[in-house]
């Protein structure tokens, strides 16, 4: 029996970097299920996620529901999820795709061949549940997918999107889709904050300036920020610095030429925030990936 909740919770905002050499981000997380963290929370990415199996409960948007024998669920941008493992048993394995709007406005739903894609993306706004056959198959192609090729996954990710475009196997979560809580009315400053983030993140950081792009005083611009955000902005830019931090040290770069390239100019303090954010140090996370 599904439930339909008013969202009684701020959802935290996620930062999100495509991986490298790739339009979209794919992870394959497994964690026991007492180690599970639970989190609310949104990003301007559509995701799919797919638990290939196992019993859980799904919460996007408004909607919270248990399911069994595995999920698949694909949602559009800014729409508040949390991850499926809660009340999960034993291993809780996800494979997740999670990719830009601009990649599909720029390369995908410009092309005739993809009109029932961009039907799917309309509908990701509610959330779909997919089930049957389809799910199923769309389940082994993730899983697939995850030991291929930069260029053979973006082809095999067009074959997922077709099918689930394709298929009467799936159900809308909500009735209306639902939008973040803070994005609803501040999407706009928020995304030009995004926007300056994105540029300077690796520069020291200058709330006057940001401030005074948004034409609000510091006061008021750090009150605004963590109202519509739950964080605050320095604790934000951290963040972000880390997730980028992820990235170069996937790309072989040691722990300090990382805490420079990501904006931090104390290698203790970088690992201090890092280990905050990640729950592993920097050279655990590297000793970790190297293994993978």
């Amino acid at each position: 029996m599904s439930k339909l909740l008013p969202i009684q919770m701020k959802p935290e905002f996620e930062i999100i970097h495509p991986d490298e050499g790739s339009s979209f981000r794919l992870l394959n997380e497994k964690v026991s299920a007492e180690k599970y963290r639970w989190q609310y929370h949104y990003h301007p990415e559509y995701e799919l996620v797919c638990v290939p199996k196992g019993n859980g409960t799904r919460h996007v948007g408004n909607h919270l529901q248990s399911y069994e024998n595995g999920d698949l669920v694909f949602m559009g941008p800014n729409l508040p999820h949390a991850g499926f493992g809660l009340k999960s048993h034993g291993q809780h394995e996800e494979i997740v795709i999670q990719i830009r709007e601009e990649v599909f406005n720029q390369s995908i739903i410009t092309r005739p061949e993809m009109a029932a894609i961009t039907s799917l993306l309309e509908k990701a706004k509610y959330g779909i549940h997919f089930t049957g056959s389809v799910k199923d198959k769309i389940t082994k192609k993730l899983t697939r997918l995850l030991k291929m090729r930069p260029f053979e996954k973006f082809i095999e990710l067009l074959t997922v999107l077709n099918l689930m475009a394709t298929t009467k196997e799936y159900a809308l979560l909500n009735p209306a889709p639902p939008q973040s809580y803070a994005l609803m009315k501040n999407n706009t400053r928020l995304q030009t904050i995004f926007t300056y983030v994105e540029h300077h993140f690796q520069e020291e950081t200058d709330i006057k300036k940001v401030a005074s792009i948004v034409h609000l005083s510091v006061p008021s611009f750090c009150n605004y920020f963590k109202k519509v955000m739950n964080i605050t902005f320095t604790d934000f830019v951290n963040r972000y610095r880390i997730q980028h931090a992820c990235i170069l040290l996937q790309q072989e770069k040691s722990v300090s030429q990382a805490s420079f390239e990501c904006g931090f100019n104390n290698v203790v303090y970088f690992n201090k925030v890092f280990k905050s954010v990640i729950n592993k140090t920097p050279s655990e996370f590297k000793k970790k990936k190297a293994l993978a």
